[in-house]
């Protein structure tokens, strides 16, 4: 018996140095020292041997089965640093190499734009307003003036939900809120989204923003709302910006008004762009109807405002020379990329 032992150690440590991996490593293990392992097999035969071997042969196969232990973990230790190395080598950075460049993202020109009327009006003592965009009928036309047979209130140009609530047309109801929530004096832009039941085209979408103003106090007057988009305009195209007020009509304003800007391709000399006018239409102003401030309990002999609505988009478009309204919502990176 003492002879099968010392083969069985011998044969261990020779099958050891064959070793590659941690697996054969295990499967030795198990062969040698396991339950059903060659060394148990051995020392479950020491009920045969007398009682002055016993000792003897159970000594030496306790050493035997050390040395082993010691020589597989000696080759795990050797197999760890071997893979190790190998990885180091495998995986090797050269820091010299330079860098992968990392995209960054950038603000969609709409919100570029729209970051800086905010700045502009923030300058100029504006707070921003925010309101519902599922709005009831009567902010968004009743207390605005728009009689029930006004063609905007028509289903074919809103977005209706019920017949008391829809999809607003118009950020103009968030300043009837701020009217009837806040008294006089009253400084505050109104930037979001609008919807419209408009057909898809390169100047139209059923979706777009808006940006309305609205100013009340006393002694407010047209030179004040000339003044503010003068300066809102100056701000956004540069100190040669010009612009015109023609007289118009809107509900909520009298004296309305349509403000145009210089045309930028000409100069004011008269192109295509404008059809000749040398002015391109931009937004709509004028001063707060009476019957709107009565609406929001503000007195009209007492108070006067202005208000005016710029649509964000066609301001981005007139910035940046963009002729087709649909490339600012396709996300073409190759279009986005230019700003």
């Amino acid at each position: 018996m003492k002879e099968q032992l010392e083969k069985i150690e011998l044969a261990a440590k020779a099958e050891l140095e064959k070793i590659s991996d941690a697996k054969e490593l295990d499967d030795l293990r198990i062969k040698y020292l396991g339950k059903k392992g060659e060394l148990t097999a051995i020392l479950k035969q020491m009920a045969s041997l007398s009682a002055e071997e016993r000792p003897v042969i159970g000594q030496l196969a306790n050493k035997i089965r050390a040395d082993i232990e010691e020589a597989i973990s000696a080759r795990g230790s050797e197999l760890k640093a071997a893979l190790a190395e190998k990885k180091l080598k495998e995986e090797r950075l050269d820091v010299t190499l330079p860098g992968k460049l990392q995209t960054i993202g950038k603000l969609h020109p709409l919100n570029a734009v729209m970051n800086e009327i905010e700045e502009i009006f923030l300058g100029m003592g504006f707070d921003i307003a925010e309101g519902p965009e599922v709005e009831y009928d009567y902010y968004n036309f009743e207390a605005l003036n728009i009689p029930a047979d006004h063609p905007a209130r028509d289903t074919q140009d809103t977005f209706y939900i019920t017949d008391n609530i829809l999809l607003r047309t118009q950020t103009s109801s968030v300043q009837i809120h701020v009217m009837e929530n806040k008294k006089p004096p009253i400084r505050v832009i109104s930037p979001g989204r609008v919807f419209r039941s408009d057909a898809v085209d390169a100047t139209h979408l059923p979706l777009f923003h808006q940006i309305e103003g609205l100013v009340v106090d006393k002694g407010i007057t047209m030179a004040n709302l000339v003044g503010t988009l003068d300066m809102l305009m100056k701000r956004l195209y540069g100190e040669d910006c010009k612009i015109r007020l023609r007289p118009h009509h809107f509900p909520f304003t009298e004296p309305s008004a349509e403000v145009d800007v210089l045309c930028f391709n000409c100069g004011g000399k008269g192109c295509s762009m404008c059809k000749n006018e040398g002015y391109v239409e931009l937004l709509g102003a004028g001063m707060v109807h009476p019957k709107v401030l009565a609406n929001c309990g503000i007195d009209p002999n007492e108070y006067s405002g202005f208000a005016f609505g710029l649509g964000l988009e066609r301001v981005v478009m007139r910035k940046y020379g963009i002729n087709d309204l649909r490339l600012l919502y396709e996300n073409d990176l190759r279009f986005l990329d230019q700003f």
